[in-house]
């Protein structure tokens, strides 16, 4: 069997809603960072067998999203492209999709990754065969297709507390745990770490020349455990989950190129990392 191991990987820096990114569409940031990481990697368009992107939400972006950024990227229409919804997992999915295809012999050089823009997400109503009487509801589609849980009509906010209280994880964990992602990503930032993997990416602008963004935009240096701890839970009095703990809404698009060990090898290409294994659980 194949062994598959990641020969480059790229990112744009990550949004926040309606924030730095929200004028560029999921199928832009898609199309930039399936350009860089093939750039990064040191092939060409022609060489890629398939490109799989992950994005949660599809509404109003058209037909095969991950084929339109394949085509932005500048790759050949012969190259095929699949878009994949799994949520959260999306991207992650993505991956290990392509490592499958590349494990079972069916492709050697693969682009995986994930492509998402919440600020884009539009809104929507039931009105296709008109609405006779009373008044109409628009749907964010950001929270519907998104952050609801379709079993249970709720916030996804609210499982994940009650996932926290199964597991026994404190609202002040989830405080402090959430003050150490800030503190670690404004260190790497600040050391330089975060510029190899980012794309800079620019951004049109209502006037002017684009501006370029090249670091997230989502860390936050003035929080603090105190602050953290004064804000509500969302949603529900008794949840341990916050605007501060919860992860955020963002903007943003990654990509990986995956190879046959054997094909690395054949094009002299010393590979980042390999792929052991991967495992999908699922539970109520």
């Amino acid at each position: 069997m194949r062994e598959t191991v990641i020969v480059s990987a790229a990112r744009t820096p990550f949004g926040k809603l309606g924030g730095v990114l929200a004028p560029l569409t999921a199928v832009q940031l898609g199309g930039m960072v399936i350009k860089e990481a093939i750039q990064r990697a040191g092939i060409n368009g022609e060489q890629v067998e398939n490109v799989i992107m992950g994005q949660v939400l599809q509404g109003g972006c058209g037909q095969i999203p991950s084929r339109q950024a394949t085509r932005l990227a500048g790759l050949p229409w012969e190259v095929p492209s699949e878009t994949i919804n799994k949520v959260c997992a999306s991207g992650l999915r993505a991956v290990t999709l392509g490592d499958q295809i590349i494990r079972a012999g069916d492709a050697h050089i693969i682009v995986a990754g994930g492509m998402e823009s919440m600020s884009n997400a539009p809104y929507f109503v039931h009105a296709r065969w008109g609405l006779r009487m009373g008044d109409a509801r628009f749907v964010d589609l950001m929270v519907h297709d998104g952050l609801w849980c379709t079993f249970y009509n709720r916030h996804m906010a609210i499982h994940g507390g009650e996932v926290a209280k199964e597991y026994g994880v404190s609202r002040e964990e989830q405080d402090e745990w959430a003050l150490r992602s800030h503190q670690l990503a404004i260190a790497a930032m600040d050391g330089g770490r975060l510029k190899e993997e980012i794309v800079p990416v620019a951004v049109p602008q209502k006037k002017g020349d684009p501006k370029v963004v090249d670091t997230d935009e989502a860390p936050r240096r003035d929080t603090n455990l105190e602050a953290l701890r004064r804000l509500p839970p969302v949603f529900d009095p008794n949840n341990t989950v916050t605007a501060g703990n919860a992860p955020g809404v963002n903007d943003g698009a990654g990509a990986l190129v995956l190879m046959s060990r054997e094909k690395a090898h054949e094009l002299g290409i010393k590979p980042l990392a390999t792929i052991l294994g991967h495992a999908s659980v699922s539970q109520d």
